[in-house]
């Protein structure tokens, strides 16, 4: 796969752990998504590798007007291809962060729709991470060969980086769930739930760029 802005070959770095306010996105949404409510720590509940307890969500959009944005989150992570993105390197490109597991239903749905989103923006500054909150290497690789998804995803099973980056943000029972960062790396929107087409998140992202 051919670089794409941010994307850097691995060097050492810190993680810096960095926990922001949900209150800019308070929204009143149906739990989404596939979810196991018996435990509210959020990489327990990512680890925890249960499928029971699937709700259906509603794909509800909360979009932050730029006054209102929290700090810029904070992150570097290795994608399962060996991709390496940070924050810092993703500065100037609108960032599209997608929650998912392999056996989650609505994110088998939403491949699609992510796949074509991704397409549309290829040639701008626009990066699509995946983030799987469950799987191992091999289930998550089969799932993307599946459904030809063509953006990379990083594997946060085991040390939940990206679930603690976007603590706040992603409540631990809501997958799948996408996230629309803009250019300085704030949150600018959030899908709670699958998207049910292309349309939303092309509009979200264009907002972004426009910006």
């Amino acid at each position: 796969m051919a670089p794409r802005p941010g994307q850097t070959q691995p060097h050492p770095s810190r993680l810096r752990g960095t926990l922001i306010s949900a209150a800019a996105l308070l929204v009143a949404v149906a739990v989404a998504g596939c979810s196991d409510s018996s435990n509210d720590d959020l990489s327990g509940q990512y680890k925890s590798g249960t499928t029971q307890n699937y709700v259906s969500g509603d794909g509800a959009v909360t979009q932050v007007p730029p006054a209102g944005r929290t700090d810029p989150i904070s992150f570097d992570v290795t994608a399962s291809d060996g991709s390496r993105f940070s924050s810092d390197g993703l500065v100037g490109t609108v960032v599209v962060i997608n929650f998912w597991y392999a056996s989650c239903p609505p994110c088998r749905a939403e491949a699609k729709h992510l796949n074509a989103v991704n397409d549309r923006f290829q040639d701008q500054d626009v990066q699509f991470i995946g983030v799987n909150v469950r799987d191992q290497q091999s289930t998550a690789e089969a799932f993307e060969r599946r459904f030809n998804v063509r953006y990379p995803s990083v594997i946060d099973a085991n040390e939940g980086r990206m679930q603690l980056a976007l603590s706040g943000q992603v409540a631990p029972n809501a997958v799948p769930t996408t996230i629309v960062l803009d250019t300085k790396g704030r949150v600018a929107a959030r899908v709670l739930g699958a998207i049910d087409g292309p349309g939303t998140l092309s509009a979200l992202v264009t907002d972004e760029l426009g910006t």
